[in-house]
């Protein structure tokens, strides 16, 4: 019998302990195995030091007789119960407390309302982005993606950090700080970071029964204006003024073209009204508008204020203002002609779409491209919508004709990018941070701790098998 036992600092379970006394076979973290001096007594239980998954696996699969498989918090979130039900193995789960639950515990915030997201041993860039779309995140941070690598990647968003060091532990420790703060920190592992907005969107009242998602699916009231619930909504939706309008129809295919949703990074240059950025936005992606005019940025911001989504507006004519920005996973092009699609396809992006009044400027557009290595493709959208007539009847009033071009890249193009193709700085500084409060007491040794569903003591134990 295998069991799976969560440690959060905390005093085991009598059915733990139980367990582990029964055990001939313990696997766990060295940090959690160094909790146990007894386990490495001779004659006692053979014990495998998880790092690498596989050959733990193959060890507990193989082995005849009890088995105890020592893990952080929760085993069963962001942890190795996936890895063991994939394997085919049985066994039973005695689960302590998440490292997010403490945390948001810590800190004294509700966290149904907040997204979870993992950098450990994964490309960090969609938990990046994922900070910048939503004002509540709890990150499981990883090696060469904690604290002060968030804090520098949020460079230019409205964020405040509560770091949470050595959770469980008596070195347990709340910070909070701003993100350029953060990111000259030098930081203690095992950390979780709470990525939090400084200030609460409209519209916010929580649905209640259930965790909201995605707002553009009509599933959470929390960011959604009233009535706006779906997707290429109606132009009313949007205050526009002289800003030229993307039409709901042509909104409808560029947003199918662009596939916006949580983890990416979408621009949405020449935002105008930053209609197209912010039903991105309500898909769940981060999002930079860029717009040229002064105006027209204040009412994009405007606009994205009562959706209840956070745009990320930067003023500047494009491709100068593009230089300095993270890099995107998608793009949408509303004006700037061949040299913004140039500067835009250097980026990489794994999709572009172009929206184009002048037929002329398709042919340039393609070109462009096709150059970059794009495969293209594009479609007239010309809508005609139904008008009243008096007697109750209808016509059909035409929109103006809007071409789309859009390009997708080929495989390969867009590789997986680590903290440093983030440009993410390392952290080295030891600029002192005001911590948010006292150290908060709780069991456990003040050795260095390791990255993940973080608890306790010990050594970072690293790879794509290390557990957490």
């Amino acid at each position: 019998m295998i069991t799976v036992v969560g440690m959060d600092g905390s005093a085991l379970t009598p059915r733990a302990e139980a367990a582990l006394a029964a055990a001939t076979l313990v696997a766990g973290a060295r940090r959690h195995l160094a909790a146990f001096p007894v386990l490495t007594a001779p004659g006692r239980a053979q014990t495998v030091v998880l790092g690498e998954l596989a050959p733990a696996l193959d060890a507990l699969a193989a082995h005849d007789g009890d088995a105890v498989v020592l893990a952080s918090g929760d085993p069963g979130f962001f942890g190795i119960v996936r890895a063991l039900r994939e394997r085919g193995l049985t066994f039973t789960v005695l689960p302590a407390v998440s490292s997010v639950a403490l945390a948001f515990a810590r800190a004294g915030l509700a966290w149904d309302d907040a997204v979870v997201v993992s950098t450990h041993g994964r490309d960090p860039r969609p938990a990046v982005n994922v900070c910048r779309a939503y004002s509540k995140v709890a990150v499981l941070t990883g090696p060469g993606c904690g604290p002060a690598e968030i804090g520098a990647a949020l460079d230019g968003w409205d964020r405040r950090l509560i770091v949470a060091e050595h959770l469980g532990t008596e070195d347990e420790r709340l910070t909070e700080c701003s993100p350029a703060r953060g990111a000259e920190h030098t930081w203690e592992d095992p950390n979780v970071v709470l990525v939090l907005g400084t200030a609460p969107l409209p519209h916010s009242r929580h649905p209640s029964w259930m965790w909201d998602r995605c707002p553009s699916r009509g599933t959470s009231v929390r960011f959604m204006r009233e009535g706006a619930v779906g997707w290429a909504l109606a132009e009313e939706e949007f205050d526009s003024r002289d800003a030229v309008m993307t039409k709901a129809e042509v909104r409808a295919l560029a947003l199918a073209r662009l596939g916006p949703g949580p983890g990416m990074l979408v621009w949405d240059v020449g935002a105008g009204s930053g209609s197209v950025g912010i039903e991105c936005a309500r898909f769940g992606a981060a999002v930079i508008a860029v717009e040229r005019d002064a105006v027209r940025c204040e009412r994009a911001r405007a606009n994205a204020t009562g959706h209840g989504v956070d745009v990320r507006v930067v003023p500047g004519e494009a491709p100068q203002a593009l230089a300095e920005l993270p890099d995107p996973d998608a793009v949408f092009v509303g004006g700037g002609g061949p040299r913004v699609i140039e500067a835009v396809a250097a980026r990489r992006p794994a999709r572009i779409v172009v929206a184009l009044a002048a037929v002329e400027r398709v042919s340039q557009a393609i070109a462009a491209l096709d150059a970059a290595g794009y495969a293209t493709g594009g479609a007239l959208v010309q809508a005609a919508r139904f008008a009243p007539l008096p007697g109750d009847v209808h016509r059909l009033a035409a929109t103006n004709p809007v071409f789309l071009v859009w390009a997708t890249a080929g495989p390969g193009a867009t590789e997986p990018v680590s903290a440093a193709a983030l440009r993410l700085p390392g952290s080295g500084a030891t600029e002192p941070v005001s911590p948010a409060g006292p150290r908060l007491p709780g069991p456990g040794s003040t050795e260095p701790g390791s990255p993940g569903d973080h608890f306790g003591p010990g050594t970072r134990d690293t790879g794509p098998g290390a557990p957490r």
